[in-house]
């Protein structure tokens, strides 16, 4: 089973986060959440979903864990002003272990400068940021790239985005 390296904080969209950890956990698979602060409790931006932080950015390193994934909501735009959290993400694309994000989550890709040359999606609002990026963006309710990359847009798109990470995980 995989460990699942999850990067949050504040403002996180609630449900791109709850459904797919319990998706994962069901399939059991580990879902580790890190942040600046182990211990910190962090509230989705719909304020129905309350997480306390399992580790620090500080204490954790890409080798610990086989995969990555990213919610959407403010949390991406804000984990991307800490260089600790970009080097964190791209990594794990360097590396081509599976990642997962949605909505704007590609955001800390995109910072990353992990994203030109492959196909994704994400929220309609990051459209142009991400052909900026120089990704062929689809308006997909998932997209799979190289075997490695799973985005979708919006918490609509959320049973396609679990079905193709757990496929990933297998």
């Amino acid at each position: 089973m995989a460990k699942i390296a999850t990067l949050m904080t504040n403002q996180f969209e609630d449900v791109e986060f709850t459904k797919p950890a319990e998706a994962f956990e069901k399939e059991g698979h580990e879902v580790v959440t890190i942040e600046k602060e182990a211990g910190k409790s962090v509230t989705g931006k719909q304020g129905d979903a309350t997480v306390t932080i399992d580790q620090s950015i500080d204490h954790v390193s890409p080798s610990d864990f086989d995969a990555l994934f990213i919610p959407g909501g403010f949390s991406p735009d804000l984990l991307r002003e800490d260089q600790r959290f970009v080097s964190f993400a791209k990594s794990f694309m360097d590396d081509k272990k599976p990642v997962f994000t949605i909505c704007h989550g590609p955001q800390l890709l995109i910072t990353a400068k992990s994203l030109e040359g492959r196909t994704a999606t994400g929220y309609k609002s990051i459209k142009v940021d991400m052909e900026y990026a120089g990704v062929n963006y689809k308006d997909e309710e998932v997209v799979v790239c190289g075997n490695q990359l799973v985005t979708s847009r919006q918490p609509d798109d959320i049973p396609a985005f679990i079905k193709e990470s757990l496929n990933l995980l297998k």
